[in-house]
């Protein structure tokens, strides 16, 4: 309705005269929406379940041929057998085993179940499983109702339950008789496993029912052995004598009538439609559902769209209509209150400009006070940048010496340890690198101070080897300390790279401990790969190192901030050492890259541009 109104209006002229007109429009329109929109839904819902109701007539079809061709294949085994030599053979005495193998084989080209041979008695004496478990010789069936029916009638046909495979099936007899003697029966059980599989190519649910109503084929499994009604006593009785069906509890199928339709609970709760047609040569009936949901929602959205799509072309064509009919009424409307509009319009602009004179004064008078503060606080604002910076720069060379100070502590005590036990030369040694950390304190010291000016000192070709070397030298005790045995790789003799000694060496030593402390808040795990590791890769112009550590990892967000001051993953890091190692490998030119994985650890790679080598052109 909105849409419909603002096709009413017309620049800011009011609404014309009959303000009932447009709700009542709006109701009209209303109400035969929802009239069209219930109309398509019940016509999808009919022409959908009568497209099912056809589909399950052509499916239930096919279902019968595919079980009549399974049945007619198995039902000329037994009589086929009957008169079989080696058949009669084995009842008068001849080999028996010989007689399983035939069988076996058999089985095998028919796709049989089994095949078995039953004398006067009923005892088995020759089977196709007679080299399984569940063999059936030796077993007496003189009282299932197949082995009487073959004796009274001459074949049977009953569809039964295994005693011993516990799996159902057709069994199919034929007497075997020499004159009015009679030798034994012939037994093949038909188990239809594959007709089931090609009925759920069909699509919906099938099963098969005997003419008691008890399901004997479905291609829901859950369905086997349920009725279509309940049983009475004597039947259920007759049932259990012959341990037809076994203990199945013969519960009715979760199936019910709903307005001409079928509503199932299992295996998928829904309407479905139901077909039921007799299986020719038996005693079964065969059912087909097919379920009509989807179907109806199909329909129903198709055709809902479609009588929506009609309805709004009919109502924006009668709303356009309605529209031109008022806009006559609305010109002449408009005319007469533009004038005094516009009257009115003068009156207020005149006492708006005199207004805004008044208060162009006053904001003048404002912007120049405001000026005088915008100076003081520009002036507040350079005082507070340059004691962020000097905080900043004081941080970075806390953090950047603490790690040789460790170290140097470290070494003192041995010093102190070996002078104690009178090692002289072990104490000269300790104390020769204590002299060389304190010496590399300053230079720690003076590299940052360079830096707090934003970079000093030209580049100039670095040995790597040299550089690692002295990284690991820093970090020596803390890896020994962790029990971290770092795999180094220094590449080539004599590569060098365009850098500061100290610098990379910075850079290297907090990517190293940073590493370390990472290891050390993993949890522990195999040593099939070393927790820590520097890799270096060359290529004609550049030269990468890689620090890789098999620590916990960080997710992408952590890996975003890494070189954003004052953010940390770690609980008492200031955020400041990979920040500063990112912008001393740009004073290089080169670049610091990290790419990390949750629970499998980071690499950092450092990538340098190579220096020419000595002597080279």
């Amino acid at each position: 309705m909105s849409f419909v109104r603002r096709m009413v209006s017309h620049g800011g002229a009011p609404a014309a005269p009959g303000g009932w007109v447009w709700p009542a429009f709006g109701l009209a329109a209303a109400l035969l929406s929802a009239a069209g929109l219930i109309g398509a839904a019940d016509l999808g819902r009919s022409r959908a379940v009568a497209a099912m109701a056809a589909r399950a007539e052509d499916g239930s079809t096919l279902a019968i041929a595919i079980l009549r061709g399974e049945l007619e294949k198995q039902r000329a085994l037994p009589v086929i057998l009957a008169r079989d030599p080696d058949v009669r053979s084995a009842l008068s005495g001849g080999d028996r085993h010989a007689l399983d193998l035939k069988f076996a084989s058999i089985a095998r080209e028919t796709r049989a179940a089994v095949i078995y041979l039953l004398d006067v008695t009923g005892m088995t004496i020759a089977a196709s499983n007679w080299d399984e478990p569940t063999s059936f010789v030796g077993n007496d069936y003189a009282f299932r109702d197949y082995y009487l029916g073959a004796l009274l009638k001459g074949s049977a046909e009953q569809f039964a339950l295994g005693t011993i495979s516990r799996r159902p099936g057709l069994y199919l007899t034929s007497r075997i008789s020499e004159g009015d003697r009679l030798l034994g029966v012939v037994v093949v059980k038909a188990e239809f496993d594959r007709v089931e599989a090609d009925w759920r190519a069909l699509g919906g649910q099938i099963y098969v029912a005997d003419q008691r109503g008890v399901v004997l084929l479905s291609t829901a499994a859950d369905w086997r052995f349920h009725v279509e009604a309940p049983l009475d006593a004597q039947t259920q009785r007759e049932i259990r004598r012959s341990l037809q069906f076994g203990e199945a509890p013969l519960r009715t199928l979760p199936l019910a009538p709903d307005d001409g339709l079928v509503q199932s609970a299992s295996p998928i709760r829904g309407l479905n439609v139901l077909v039921r047609r007799e299986v020719p040569t038996t005693a079964w009936h065969l059912a087909m559902l097919m379920p009509v949901d989807p179907a109806v929602r199909i329909e129903q959205s198709r055709l809902q769209a479609l009588a929506a799509l009609v309805l709004l072309v009919g109502l924006l064509l009668a709303a356009f209509l309605l529209r031109r009919r008022q806009r006559a009424a609305l010109r002449l409307r408009a005319a007469a209150e533009a004038k005094a509009e516009l009257e009115r319009r003068v009156a207020e602009r005149t006492a708006e400009l005199a207004g805004s004179n008044r208060r162009l004064l006053a904001e003048m008078a404002e912007r120049t006070r405001a000026q005088e503060r915008l100076l003081d606080m520009r002036e507040e604002l350079a005082k507070a940048n340059r004691l962020a910076t000097l905080g900043q720069v004081t941080a970075g060379v806390a953090h950047e010496i603490n790690q040789p100070l460790a170290a140097l502590r470290t070494y003192a005590e041995n010093a102190r340890a070996f002078v104690a036990g009178s090692d002289g030369a072990a104490a000269a040694g300790a104390l020769g690198k204590v002299i060389g950390l304190t010496e590399r304190i300053g230079a720690i010291t003076e590299t940052l101070r360079g830096f707090a000016r934003r970079g000093s000192g030209a580049l100039e070709p670095v040995a790597l080897s040299e550089a690692v070397a002295g990284a690991l030298m820093i970090l020596d005790a803390p890896l020994r300390q962790a029990g971290i045995v770092p795999r180094v790789e220094t590449g080539p003799p004599g590569l060098r790279v365009l850098a500061r000694r100290v610098e990379l060496e910075q850079v290297l030593v907090n990517l190293l401990r940073n590493a370390v402390e990472a290891i050390e808040t993993a949890a522990p795990r195999p040593a099939a790969a070393p927790l820590l590791s520097l890799a270096i890769a060359e290529t004609a112009e550049s030269v990468s190192i890689a620090v890789a550590d098999r620590g916990p990892g960080l997710d992408e967000a952590a890996v975003a901030g890494l070189f954003t001051p004052f953010r940390s993953s770690k609980p008492r890091g200031l955020g400041l050492g990979l920040v500063i190692c990112h912008d001393i490998v740009a004073a290089f030119g080169g670049t610091l890259t990290a790419a990390c994985r949750p629970g499998e650890g980071c690499v950092f790679t450092v990538t340098l541009h190579k220096a020419q080598a000595e002597g080279a052109p």
